[in-house]
């Protein structure tokens, strides 16, 4: 169960998201579990793979801003990165950065 300590363990700012959420735990804790659950972490991959790099920098750059928003700042690191390299239509092999997304988004859902 995701908790906050647990968000704290991780390395997340989450003083920052609960200013985000009014200061309500609750409420955070709902927003985390549903911006994991954002489907456009299992799409992504694929986008990339056909190299659709429009599809993949509107599907990362709304992943930035959620995880972003949440402050879940492990997470947040390597999609910030390829939202940059997508934002420029940097042709390059994204699977490292997939990679370290779906680790990074694992270790929170395993809590």
């Amino acid at each position: 169960m995701i908790t906050i300590d647990s968000l704290k363990n991780y390395g997340a700012n989450v003083e920052e998201g609960l200013a985000r959420c009014l200061n309500k735990e609750d409420f955070y804790l709902k927003m985390v579990n549903m911006g994991l659950a954002d489907e456009r972490f299992e799409k992504l991959s694929g986008i990339l793979a056909s190299k659709d790099y429009d599809a993949a920098f509107e599907a990362v750059h709304a992943l930035k801003g959620v995880i972003g928003n949440l402050a879940l700042t492990p997470l947040y690191a390597p999609i910030e990165k390829m939202t940059e390299l997508l934002r420029s239509r940097t042709d390059t092999d994204y699977s490292p950065l997939c990679a370290e997304i779906k680790e990074q988004r694992d270790k929170i859902l395993s809590m």
